[in-house]
């Protein structure tokens, strides 16, 4: 019994001993880090577009709305000038 304990223990020993002693192969690493940072600076570039966009759109809503106000306010005047000089349709 003592044996067979002795065997399995060295047995344990060895393989862990070659394991932890493996060569790890970091090129795949900095592989996967530099496609991870192309990946988010491609994100970035996403985002950065999304929100020139979004930048540009809301500049044209308020032009839109900056050129609706000023044709109401011109046709208010319009019409109070009619209302003065009694060339009104009321």
């Amino acid at each position: 019994m003592k044996k067979q304990f002795l065997v399995l223990a060295t047995a344990l020993t060895l393989s862990v001993f070659f394991t932890s002693c493996r060569e790890k192969n970091d090129k795949t690493d900095d592989t996967e880090m530099t496609d991870d940072m192309d990946d988010v600076a491609d994100d970035m570039d996403d985002v950065a577009d999304d929100i020139e966009e979004a930048a540009e759109d809301t500049g044209d809503a308020v032009e839109n709305a900056a050129n609706d106000v000023g044709d109401a306010v011109k046709k208010g005047a319009d019409e109070v000038e009619a209302e003065v000089e009694g060339t009104d349709d009321i």
